[in-house]
């Protein structure tokens, strides 16, 4: 038997899931934020136990093991990354400060500057000027580039970014910097920007750069010491590690950029969402998150999650490298409630695992939406919580509860609604802003929701927004491990070049995707794959003269041969037809009279593997289940005796209709006033509003 194990490390939780053949069998257990790798291996124990086996015999049998994690995230969130200094050409030291102006809210007076990760004593200049033809203007000065370094190692930097002027055009001043600190500064972990993001703005190019700096020791750091752990535990395979894009690649491929696994947690669970859409029949999709620190909300049109390469705000820092567009709240089961000036607020700030929310009986003192959602019965005490890891406990969520209600003039379980009507308000607002950006209408969309907290809010947030239907998968609270096992393994690259796409370069642009098959086909053979089952598809950036933005779109698209036939003299012509109905999409407009230019190319390079099934239909008779128990609960019309049933006990066709609770292994199901479920052939869960009659 081979197994593949897909694995995505939360704030609270570790979640795993093990493809066998066609079973997904799921696990989740605390996260161990002193040591991450020492819950990921927790985990892989309790598989193995579950199948019966050796830590070592389980670990040999493992074809893949694919890796999710927020570390990136975290580092930024905690600001606890390396100590790290900028080396730049003269003139151009406060760019990282100067950010286009861009404030991420222009009406809040009080709004505080973003923490730098490199203050303006550890951003140094060098003389030398490259041009944006490539030509060197100035010559670079060495002993100003030794000076620096004797400067930063005073500061006992740990880190340093490199970003030149037009190094993407010619890089030979970067790589020459880069020798001189790696001389004077034995040890240093570099970033180079011609290596991170080889393309303009330069502001985009240099915040990248140095993201990559700052959180670069800490993944390398986490992700060799998990090699280490699972190749010591009888793993023999590579590591493949989830990216931001979308996409899985090996550990090797990541150390040379660690800041692509920036927003790859979230990213593994929209992959899964739009490979579950297509599945069921339902192409567009909101996709929602919530786990235990935070609500994360994506969208996926035509059954695809793009990943776009730009202006990609994450944690108030720019970060240019291909991303999925995930929208993120500080919305949890650990988020802590508080009274501030008189209101009900809840989180950003969370519990986090630990001491976790008071109810986990491991020191919280705060109370939590987990506690609230234990004090409105939603949960229970009774009933075994994360897959019987351990129970809930009552004591002390009460006592915390009637602080907060005694400060409102109301009860206990008073205050533990309030938090609920709270977080969800903060939830529907966030994804109205987050549809309304993008000129999405979320009536016209199907409801995803996965994560260990999301089916319980999901029919609440779908009500306010008058979406109709809403789907749970069966294997929704750790839906971004799953999503994990979906990725494909990915590269997915640029390479920056100017010509007008009336006289294209087409010389230039060969070399160009030349060099970046090149650099993918090594990778991918480092990981067992060969040419001939890489897709390749050759797309390319334009926008307007002046423009900020460029958009990207496919000119091509192969597997394994190489073949350039596209490259002739009709290219101009198709390009500005792509690029025209690419532009009207996305800003509704395009300037016929004007020619735009080609700034880029961008090879996007896959390899398809086995994903876990996704089944559908309805062919078994509609059956009404039976419950296994009644609490008192309040889901939002007060509180009521309420139905509560066991999910392992339900089978395709068991039809609920609110008010209920339906208790799964790791989540909770809660069907409300209005609402009906129904189990699919595959066990996985439809709900649907209930018609009114007129």
């Amino acid at each position: 038997m081979s197994y593949r194990v897909g694995i995505d490390i939360g704030g609270t939780f570790t979640d795993f899931a093990l493809l066998k053949g066609e079973e997904i069998i799921l696990h989740k257990n605390l996260s161990t934020p002193e040591d991450r790798s020492i819950g990921v291996m927790t985990g892989l124990e309790r598989l193995a136990e579950k199948e019966g086996q050796t830590l070592s015999d389980f670990l040999g049998q493992c074809e893949a093991i694919v890796h999710g994690t927020t570390i990136a995230d975290n580092t930024l969130i905690e600001m606890n990354g390396a100590v790290t200094g900028l080396i730049t050409t003269h003139g151009f030291r406060d760019e990282m400060e100067y950010r286009r102006g861009y404030k991420e809210d222009i009406w809040d007076a009080t709004l505080k500057p973003f923490k730098q990760i490199t203050p303006r004593r550890r951003r140094l200049t060098v003389p030398e000027r490259v041009l944006f033809d490539g030509s060197v203007y100035e010559a670079l000065d060495e002993n100003a580039v030794r000076e620096a370094c004797r400067k930063l190692k005073k500061q006992k930097v740990e880190s340093v970014a490199i970003s030149l002027i037009f190094s993407f055009v010619n890089p030979a001043h970067e790589v020459r910097v880069a020798k001189i600190v790696e001389e004077e500064m034995p040890g240093v972990h570099l970033s180079v920007s011609h290596k991170v993001l080889p393309r303009g703005p330069e502001y985009d190019r240099t915040s990248t750069t140095v993201v990559n700096a700052y959180v670069g020791p800490r993944v390398t750091s986490y992700l060799e010491k998990l090699v280490s752990r699972l190749r010591d535990g009888g793993f023999k395979n590579q590591l493949m590690v989830m990216q931001a894009s979308g996409g899985v690649m090996t550990k090797e491929y990541i150390d040379g950029s660690p800041i692509r696994v920036l927003a790859s947690g979230p990213a593994g669970g929209v992959i899964g969402s739009a490979h579950t859409g297509r599945a069921k029949q339902s192409p567009n999709l909101l996709c929602v998150d919530m786990g235990g620190t935070s609500y994360d909300m994506s969208i996926v049109l035509n059954g695809a999650a793009p990943a776009t390469a730009g202006w990609n705000m994450h944690h108030r820092y720019l970060v240019g490298v291909p991303m999925v567009q995930v929208e993120t709240l500080g919305a949890g089961g650990g988020s802590i409630c508080q009274i501030n000036a008189g209101e009900v607020q809840v989180g950003p700030r969370s519990a986090g695992s630990e001491p976790g929310p008071i109810c986990y009986g491991r020191g919280g003192t705060e109370p939590t939406v987990s506690d609230a959602l234990l004090m409105l019965g939603i949960l229970s005490a009774d009933s075994e919580f994360a897959g019987g890891s351990f129970s809930l406990q009552r004591a002390g969520v009460v006592e915390a509860f009637q602080k907060l209600g005694d400060q409102m003039g109301y009860s206990a379980e008073e205050a533990a609604f309030d938090c609920w009507r709270v977080v969800n308000a903060n939830m529907i607002q966030a994804i109205r802003r987050a549809t309304a950006g993008k000129g999405i209408d979320p009536k016209e969309m199907v409801m995803l929701a996965y994560g260990g907290n999301g089916p319980a809010f999901a029919a609440v947030h779908a009500d306010a927004l008058g979406i109709k239907k809403v789907l749970v998968p069966k294997a929704s609270p750790t839906f971004s491990a799953l999503g994990t096992l979906v990725a494909k393994p990915t590269i997915d690259e640029e390479r920056s070049c100017t010509c007008s796409v009336g006289s294209p370069d087409l010389e230039k642009l060969k070399s160009l995707w030349q060099q970046l098959e090149t650099r993918a086909e090594k990778y991918f053979a480092d990981a067992n794959f060969t040419r001939d089952k890489v897709n390749f598809h050759y797309q390319v950036n334009m926008r307007y003269a002046g423009q900020n933005f460029a958009v990207s779109f496919e000119m091509y698209q192969c597997r394994g041969s190489q073949d350039y036939l596209f490259l002739n003299g009709a290219f101009g012509e198709k390009a500005l037809q792509a690029f025209n109905k690419r532009h009207m999409e996305e800003f509704g407009h395009i300037r016929e009279m004007e020619l735009p230019e080609i700034i880029g190319v961008r090879l996007v390079s896959s390899v398809d593997t086995v994903a876990p099934p996704v089944g559908s239909g309805f062919s078994a008779p509609t059956v009404t289940a039976t419950p296994m128990k009644i609490r008192r609960a309040n889901l939002g019309d007060g509180y009521q005796e309420t139905p509560v049933f066991d999910g392992d006990k339900l089978r395709p066709g068991h039809e609920i209709a609110g008010p209920a609770v339906i208790e799964e292994t790791f989540t909770t199901i809660v069907v409300y006033p209005g609402w009906k479920v129904c189990v699919d052939d595959s066990g996985d869960y439809e709900m649907r509003k209930i018609q009114q009659s007129a």
